[in-house]
């Protein structure tokens, strides 16, 4: 039979409002409001009683849980006002980390959203007029100024100024476009770019919520542009390209250049959309990576719409932008989805920020580009001052050649050559410790490989380094200097 719990134990419990007269818990409330430490306290108790009542605890055990009942408040108060969205240090070398919020914000963006954010803006005020004004010519003008002389391309027609309306994602330029361009009507993609996206989000799905009808041509490894021109019909309203963010195909395959869909389009006389994901608005070339198009290059070849994230190669907030053809864009400003996906102040004053920097060829204040720029040897000498740290006994660090990734759906196959702090400690397993990095003050993310924790100091800030340091100087040791 169970073990019955021992009464008199319980009736040691003190009730609610005893522990709220206790001197140190009494400080709690007047800091911290008395309905939160009330709640606190509550917690606390419930979890004695349950201790009890399942014979967890004896009478020494609970003599032990009564004598630090206020620290046990405090604790339970500090968990339950703690914010669950919380800064955490990436040290796994992915750059654009989607589970990690993708890119961090440049200086100035969070700047721009303290101003934005703490008093009122002209977000829809025409301050010449002075009268109602549109809340996307906050961007717009800065997108014409990078994008300027791209539309059309040189075997297009004249398109006129290329033009730039923000929604909250990618999936969301998606869905707007494909609506307003292709309702009820056939939208003709490749079957090897019909991707999936984090979150088990699939392009054919997001087409089907924008009422355009899917014609997949092609195989999964070939499709030519004859596949294409054999679809197209009178209910053809698009012709889509989409970018394998996350995957590529080698081998036995075959694809259409961005030319020969350019020249398809034009000659039929149906919209080319590009649903390129990444946004790269900087030379990849210039940090080894191949490949890879970005916005500009497609709007030169004379993609008539161009549809890519903020927070991805950008380096900007969570956005998605529409790019291209000025008269396709006015459609989609006017449809009524583009007010249900618009974007809100904080995420234009942080854009702003962010192509400013762009217009003014600041790519080293844009935290994900910086990153990218970053050199093996850079990080090594990190790296070795790191290791210096953090050294003792019972840790075994080692600093060896590795790969960062861009990740973030952009550039799946690309590499950057990197220097990582290979990291074991006695008595304690490589998925242990990674817990405990976790489990840190400020949150250490890092890679487990082969028995060891793999540090890479290419995504970790040189000011969070001291708490990566603390943090791996506690972990393996219970938590204790």
């Amino acid at each position: 039979m169970p073990r019955q719990p021992d009464a008199s134990l319980l009736r040691q419990l003190p009730s609610v409002d005893e522990v709220l007269r206790r001197p140190q818990v009494v400080t709690l409330v007047t800091r911290e409001g008395r309905a939160a430490v009330t709640d606190a306290a509550r917690q606390v108790l419930a979890t004695l009683r349950e201790d009890v009542q399942a014979s967890r605890l004896d009478a020494t055990g609970l003599g032990q849980a009564l004598s630090g009942l206020d620290e046990a408040v405090e604790g339970q108060l500090s968990r339950s006002l703690r914010y669950s969205l919380r800064p955490v240090i990436n040290a796994t070398g992915v750059i654009l980390h989607t589970n990690l919020g993708r890119a961090p914000l440049c200086s100035a963006a969070l700047e721009r959203v303290r101003e934005a954010a703490q008093v009122y803006s002209n977000l829809e005020f025409n301050l010449d007029g002075g009268a109602r004004g549109k809340r996307d010519v906050h961007v717009d003008r800065l997108f014409k100024r990078l994008l300027a002389g791209y539309s059309g391309g040189e075997s297009g027609t004249d398109s006129g100024d290329v033009s730039t309306i923000v929604v909250n994602n990618n999936a969301a330029a998606v869905l707007l476009a494909l609506n307003t361009l292709a309702e009820r009507g056939e939208v003709i993609v490749s079957r090897g770019e019909l991707v999936e996206i984090g979150g088990s989000f699939r392009i054919p799905d997001v087409m089907a919520k924008s009422n355009g009808i899917l014609l997949e041509v092609g195989t999964t490894n070939r499709t030519r542009i004859a596949d294409y021109e054999a679809a197209i019909t009178e209910k053809t309203k698009a012709l889509l390209r989409v970018h394998r963010s996350n995957f590529e195909i080698s081998g036995f395959t075959e694809q259409p250049s961005l030319e020969e869909m350019v020249g398809l389009s034009r000659r039929r006389k149906i919209p080319l959309v590009e649903d390129q994901g990444s946004g790269a608005f900087f030379d990849l070339r210039s940090v080894g990576v191949k490949g890879e198009s970005g916005v500009l290059d497609s709007l030169r070849a004379g993609v008539d719409v161009v549809l890519y994230s903020g927070d991805k190669m950008l380096g900007g907030p969570q956005a998605g932008m529409l790019s291209g053809r000025a008269d396709l864009v006015a459609r989609m400003r006017s449809n009524s989805l583009f007010r249900a996906l618009r974007v809100d102040k904080l995420t234009y004053a942080a854009l702003e920020a962010t192509l400013l920097a762009y217009v003014k060829k600041d790519y080293d204040s844009i935290p994900a580009l910086r990153m990218m720029q970053l050199s093996k040897e850079e990080i090594g000498k990190r790296a070795a001052a790191l290791a210096a740290q953090v050294s003792r006994p019972e840790l075994e660090v080692t600093i060896m050649d590795g790969e960062s990734v861009i990740g973030g759906g952009a550039a799946p196959s690309a590499v950057l050559p990197t220097k990582l702090l290979a990291v074991s400690c006695r008595d304690v397993s490589a998925d242990e410790f990674a817990a405990q990095l976790r489990g840190a003050e400020v949150p250490v993310i890092a890679r487990v490989e082969d028995g060891r924790v793999l540090i890479d100091l290419r995504t970790v800030f040189p000011e969070q380094t001291e708490a990566l340091a603390n943090a791996l100087r506690k972990a393996g040791r219970g938590g204790s200097d």
